[in-house]
């Protein structure tokens, strides 16, 4: 799959000229995937907020149009990066050759994760990641909590995905994803306010792996049925079979 690349242009009839110094206005036609990338955040909180009018972008057809300044502007008012989309952050590694069954099998299913806020079930959970050197381990819980602090990974009833900013500074050449089931449900200030019961934490040696696999991910958190069969605490055989099910069903080059 190629990452797409956000197009410039200028005023529209919906989005008429208007500035404060006389130039010409910019402005951007986005994906939902590609207003993710800008402001790494998972699509399904894009959507959301875009469906609230919490967030500055005007939908025209299956695209978004956003006045760059503003939505610059509105990122850094609410303390989050802004990256514009382009064919070279992937770096050179081909999304289209890993999928998510394989990320989830090497990140492995954990039960009954510890902790009565953030910071403890996220350390609990990291202890639990296989194929970590200490420095990566510790690495790893630092930047998450970075992450956590700088905007919630809550995506909403009740699920969460913790994911560093950038791939960490030990290599690590295959992405994996640790699905972790919480003990007992914890605030992470997440959109909706619910408390999260179970974690997906992203792990990936590049922005475009992250990228790909953070959308299916979400795909997969947005289906009701999934959703319920979560909320029984699978074992990793039952998971990973449902899992491979989305993958078998859908093309997914439909919905990214």
């Amino acid at each position: 799959m190629n990452t797409p690349v956000a197009t410039e242009f200028e005023a529209t009839d919906n989005w008429p000229l208007t500035t404060d110094n006389g130039q010409r206005t910019i402005f951007m036609k986005l994906t939902i995937n590609e207003v993710a990338q800008c402001l790494d955040l998972p699509p399904t909180t894009i959507e959301r907020w875009a469906r609230q009018g919490r967030i500055p972008i005007h939908k025209s057809g299956n695209s978004y149009i956003a006045k760059r300044v503003v939505l610059e502007r509105w990122a850094a008012t609410h303390n989050l990066p802004f990256l514009m989309p382009s064919k070279s952050i992937g770096e050179n590694q081909d999304s289209g050759s890993e999928n998510l069954l394989a990320a989830m099998k090497r990140g492995g299913v954990f039960h009954d994760i510890t902790g009565n806020d953030v910071e403890t079930v996220i350390r609990s959970a990291v202890s639990n990641i296989p194929d970590l050197s200490e420095d990566a381990r510790e690495e790893l819980y630092e930047r998450l909590i970075e992450r956590e602090k700088l905007t919630s990974t809550g995506v909403g009833r009740g699920v969460a995905i913790p994911h560093p900013r950038s791939p960490l500074s030990e290599p690590r050449y295959d992405p994996l994803i640790a699905t972790c089931f919480l003990k007992e449900p914890t605030d992470f200030d997440a959109v909706d306010d619910e408390p999260v019961f179970v974690m997906f934490i992203l792990v990936s040696p590049s922005t475009k792996l992250h990228l790909h696999l953070l959308s299916k991910l979400s795909f997969c958190v947005r289906n009701n049925i999934f959703l319920k069969f979560l909320k029984t605490s699978p074992n990793s055989v039952e998971l990973f079979s449902r899992i491979e099910g989305f993958e078998n069903q859908f093309d997914w080059a439909d919905h990214f």
